[in-house]
């Protein structure tokens, strides 16, 4: 049986975790689809079992992860343009693998050097039935591919200096830096803006409901 199709309604957390999911989505103006919406679901409650065992999050209690971490990483759908793209620094695949149930049609990478959260990643893929999801255990300074991304991703990573120094062998010349950040990040804007190769298309506050603080998404480009 296709995952995407197996029931969920013997599973009142499950029922309560993909209400949370698609009122959480709805607010950010998307209309998730019912695979959508079941495999987000199953993903949350995946993360969640792991997590008793490899503590893959400090956050523990799996309505808290819808908000933090699967809404959170919906916010940025709508920012995500070309067909292959890098989520570096995916921790347990956040939100690379959110990304990857959000566009079946393009193809995601997601890179770490945690062992365990890569591992986590790929029973996730296998889980999920992800085909279009390619999970990297490596550090991103050795990671090499044949062909750049349209996009690269962030969401826990450091600096935006460091993202930018790491990556910048991986980015094709037209494509973008998503970074999602926390407090609008002046100080590493102005560490990166006193380079010249780096050009900020703009740095968007973004409403996650569910959640405390600030969040920012940072578009990078290289200059031309």
């Amino acid at each position: 049986m296709n995952v995407s199709q197996s029931p969920l309604i013997d599973n009142p957390l499950a029922q309560t975790l993909q209400k949370d999911i698609c009122q959480g989505a709805k607010s950010l103006g998307l209309d998730l689809s019912q695979v959508q919406a079941d495999l987000l679901t199953r993903y949350v409650l995946l993360l969640d079992k792991w997590n008793k065992a490899y503590n893959l999050t400090a956050i523990r209690d799996p309505r808290e992860m819808v908000f933090r971490h699967i809404v959170d990483s919906l916010s940025i759908v709508p920012h995500i343009n070309g067909e292959v793209i890098l989520d570096v620094g995916s921790g347990p695949g956040l939100p690379g693998v959110v990304l990857a149930i959000m566009y079946p049609e393009k193809k995601f990478t997601t890179l770490d050097s945690n062992g365990k959260k890569t591992r986590f990643m790929l029973q996730a893929k296998l889980d999920l039935q992800l085909e279009n999801l390619e999970v990297t255990n490596a550090r991103v300074e050795s990671f090499k591919v044949d062909a750049p991304f349209d996009a690269i991703t962030s969401r826990a990573f450091s600096s935006l200096v460091n993202m930018v120094d790491g990556t910048k062998h991986l980015l094709s010349p037209s494509g973008v830096y998503l970074a999602m950040k926390g407090l609008y990040p002046e100080e590493e804007l102005k560490e990166l803006m006193d380079r010249h190769e780096i050009e900020l298309i703009g740095c968007e506050p973004m409403n996650v409901p569910g959640t405390d603080g600030d969040r920012h998404l940072v578009i990078l480009r290289n200059r031309h």
